[in-house]
């Protein structure tokens, strides 16, 4: 089966213990996270997971109908990239001698529109936020150059290209349901 980079994201309650239990749908199909990033979102007391793995269409549904029978887990949907607006962000510590002395590294900081954030004699840090594939793309020239001592880079984060957020459409019906009920009962 053709594998794909889907992007599940999962609107949870505030619940420790939750991300374990959603991590463990994957370790129990054994299928790596490529990305995990937890945040509040913005409706308040719900937080939002966004995880990226390389699989198939009909796991990715699996795994979503397993993680939505979780009791603290709102809602969770899946997406392919041109469904989504997503970003990274990175971190490189250069070593400075180098950068000073070659050209090619400020001219790929400039093309890649990094910022510097810190230089003193012994390293300087740049900072890149974007795709995956430009994040990836500059540390990989820059380590051609030699010139990179440390790297890091996080999660994905991403909002759907929908003009409706769907969780809030759910929280709204759960609220009316919730209302009705109570007006029947009194």
């Amino acid at each position: 089966m053709e594998k794909t980079l889907y992007t599940l994201i999962v609107y949870s309650e505030n619940i420790a213990g939750l991300l374990n239990q959603i991590t463990a749908v994957f370790t129990r199909r054994q299928i790596n996270i490529e990305s995990l990033n937890v945040s509040a979102s913005s409706i308040k007391g719900v937080h939002k997971y966004t995880i990226t793995a390389w699989i198939d269409e009909d796991t990715i549904k699996k795994i979503v109908s397993q993680i939505e029978k979780k009791i603290d887990v709102l809602q969770a949907h899946y997406f392919t990239d041109d469904e989504i607006f997503s970003h990274e962000i990175a971190l490189y510590k250069l070593s400075t001698p180098i950068l000073e002395k070659d050209p090619r590294v400020s001219a790929l900081i400039r093309r890649y529109n990094a910022r510097v954030v810190e230089v003193n004699p012994t390293y300087s840090a740049l900072e890149k936020d974007g795709t995956t594939e430009d994040i990836i793309s500059l540390h990989d020239e820059l380590q051609k150059l030699g010139c990179v001592l440390q790297f890091v880079r996080s999660g994905r984060i991403a909002l759907t290209k929908s003009c409706v957020e769907r969780v809030n459409e759910f929280l709204a019906d759960r609220e009316a349901r919730y209302l009705q009920h109570k007006k029947e009962k009194a």
